[in-house]
C-alpha cells in the first residue's frame, strides 16, 4: 500500500487568509486524524488532495501518482464524504447508489446490483435501502456518504468532520465502520473531536492556522505530557488571575465547580495535584496552550 506523501503545501485565498503555509504530512495506510479548530486549514487540505481545489505551491503523491497533476488518475481511486454533501430527497437509496455507480464507471448492470447491496449491507442500511432519503437520520445519511465513497473501491478515503451532529449510539456505529476501511486503505479523518482520533486512528497531525503543529501517534503525543499536566478546582472570577500566571490549556465545569488544567515544568503546588495527560490535554496544550509539548522552563 503506497502512502500519501505531502510536502510545503501552500494556499492563499483572495482575500489574503493564508488557508494552508508549508504543510508537509506523511500519511500512511490505516485511520489517520487530523485534528484541529474549525478554520485551521482541515478542509482546504482535504478538498486540494481530493483534487477540487488548486494549491498555490508544494506537492502531494500517491506512490509514484502525483495529485495534482494526475487528477483523474486519483479520482478513479478516491473515496470522499465531504462536511456537507448534498442528496435527493425522493429517491430511495438503492436507486441513488446505483445511480452513483454508473459515474464511477461501473455499467455492467450485473456487476453494479452486487456493489450496491454489498455496501448497503457493510453500511448497514440494506433493510432501509428502498426508504427515500429524506427519510433517514442523521447518522443514517453520514453512512450513506460511506457507502457512495466507497463505490470504486478506494485506496484513499477522506472523511470530514463526519460525526458532528450524531448522537453516541450513531457515533459507535461510525466508529466501527471507519475502523473497518483503515484496515484496507488510507483513510483520513479530519475532525475537530478529539475523542474521534482518540477512538480510532493510530497515526494523527494537529493543524492550526495552516500549519501542522504536531505529527506522530496519539500515545507518543500523550507521553509527551506525561508529569506536566496538573489540575485546581477554582472560582470563576479567580480564572482570569490563573490564565496571566499559569498556562491554562482547559477549563471545564466538573459538578457544578471550574476545574482548570494547566502545563507546567515542575510541580506548581498552590493546591494543584498532578494527573495523567490524555489526548485532549495534547490538543489544548499545542491549540491553546501557547508552550509545546517538552517545553523546558
Amino acid at each position: 500500500m503506497n502512502s500519501l506523501q505531502i510536502t510545503d503545501l501552500s494556499k492563499t485565498y483572495n482575500n489574503g487568509v493564508k488557508a494552508l503555509d508549508a504543510i508537509s504530512l506523511d500519511i500512511p495506510k490505516g485511520m489517520f486524524g487530523l485534528l484541529g479548530p474549525n478554520g485551521a486549514g482541515k478542509s482546504t487540505l482535504m478538498r486540494t488532495i481530493a483534487t477540487l481545489q488548486e494549491a498555490d505551491e508544494g506537492s502531494i503523491f500517491l506512490g509514484e501518482t502525483n495529485v495534482l497533476k494526475e487528477k483523474e488518475t486519483i479520482r478513479r481511486q478516491l473515496g470522499y464524504l465531504p462536511q456537507e454533501f448534498g442528496l435527493y430527497p425522493k429517491v430511495s437509496a438503492e436507486k441513488l447508489l446505483g445511480h452513483l455507480a454508473v459515474l464511477k464507471g461501473i455499467g455492467n448492470s450485473k456487476n453494479r446490483k452486487e456493489v450496491v447491496e454489498a455496501l448497503l449491507h457493510k453500511t448497514n442500511l440494506y433493510e432501509h435501502r428502498k426508504k427515500n432519503l429524506g427519510t433517514y437520520s442523521g447518522g443514517m445519511k453520514q453512512r450513506f456518504g460511506i457507502a457512495q465513497a466507497l463505490l470504486a473501491n478506494p485506496s484513499l478515503i477522506i472523511v470530514d468532520e463526519p460525526t458532528a451532529g450524531l448522537d453516541p449510539a450513531e457515533r459507535n456505529r461510525f466508529y466501527n465502520l471507519l475502523s473497518e476501511l483503515g484496515e484496507h486503505a488510507i483513510v483520513i479523518l479530519s475532525t475537530h473531536i478529539v475523542e474521534d482520533v482518540k477512538e480510532l486512528c493510530t497515526n494523527m497531525a494537529i493543524i492550526n492556522k495552516g500549519q501542522v503543529l504536531f505529527q506522530g501517534s496519539p500515545t507518543a503525543a500523550i507521553n509527551q505530557l506525561e508529569g506536566k499536566v496538573y489540575r485546581k478546582t477554582i472560582k470563576k472570577h479567580e480564572l482570569a488571575d490563573y490564565k496571566e500566571r499559569y498556562t491554562v490549556i482547559a477549563e471545564k465545569f466538573f459538578m457544578g465547580e471550574l476545574m482548570v488544567h494547566i502545563l507546567n515544568e515542575g510541580t506548581p503546588g498552590h493546591g494543584f495535584t498532578t494527573i495523567g495527560a490524555d489526548l485532549e490535554d495534547v490538543y489544548f496544550s499545542w491549540i491553546f496552550g501557547g508552550i509545546k509539548p517538552g517545553f523546558t522552563n
